[in-house]
């Protein structure tokens, strides 16, 4: 019997808008990955997902029109959609969080992340065929042992969204996404960014923005010169992803 991961189109699991088009995986499946893989023929729109007990996986395929090195600003459009359905379920009193630039935390335990992929090969000054913004959610802790030995690590569970499964926050975060790329096509960028930075995790004393290519400007009170932290290669080695398990830290 063959082993490897099917994906398949299946009869719709999640409620999703127009124009939306779903791809399931089986729980062993990678969504980012098969997103990636599908993205130049799929096109944009379509959402790949994995629903698993413990972990929310999936994949959404864009189309920008901006060269590489502008468009790669829609990964701060897909963590503030994923920030603004965490908070839409969240309990009145948890605070969502961003360690820059795709970290999640509530309540200071890390729940997961966000990334971005884009054809190999693609120019900086070249508009990419595709984008896949991806996102991995804990929902529920596994083997995690002694309630406080692992304490920056966190779930949906631990949070109190009793009542959320992957499902729903999936199908939240597809329609929160709507309304930011929207937002972003109306009003420009700054208003993207607004909403991603106003979640990174405080630092006092500072001012941050986001510059035409993605990177962080930070700016601290008292102090002429700005630091510039680098986004394409933060990009390229998500903090928040464990390479062995290909899970949240």
């Amino acid at each position: 019997m063959p082993t490897e991961t099917r994906s398949r189109v299946d009869r719709p699991t999640l409620d999703l808008p127009p124009p939306y088009n779903l791809v399931t995986l089986r729980e062993v499946g990678d969504a980012f990955a098969h997103a990636k893989g599908i993205a130049a023929e799929a096109g944009a729109g379509t959402l790949v997902y994995v629903g698993r007990f413990d972990l929310a996986g999936f994949a959404v395929v864009l189309e920008p029109d901006e060269p590489l090195k502008e468009a790669r600003r829609a990964f701060y459009a897909g963590m503030h959609a994923l920030a603004e359905a965490l908070t839409f379920h969240a309990p009145p009193e948890k605070l969502v969080h961003f360690d820059w630039p795709g970290s999640i935390r509530i309540d200071g335990g890390l729940i997961g992340g966000g990334q971005l992929g884009w054809p190999a090969g693609t120019r900086e000054d070249e508009t990419p065929e595709w984008l896949v913004f991806g996102a991995m959610i804990r929902t529920v802790q596994m083997g995690a042992g002694e309630p406080g030995l692992r304490p920056l690590e966190s779930a949906l569970e631990d949070e109190g969204f009793d009542e959320v499964s992957s499902d729903r926050l999936v199908e939240s975060f597809a329609r929160h996404l709507m309304f930011v790329m929207d937002a972003w096509q109306e009003e420009g960028f700054n208003t993207v960014a607004k909403g991603y930075l106003q979640r990174l995790t405080p630092e006092s004393g500072v001012s941050r923005q986001i510059d035409p290519h993605g990177n962080l400007i930070v700016r601290r009170v008292g102090k002429a010169d700005t630091e510039r932290r680098a986004f394409l290669p933060a990009l390229e080695a998500p903090t928040w992803l464990d390479p062995q398990t290909g899970g949240p830290r």
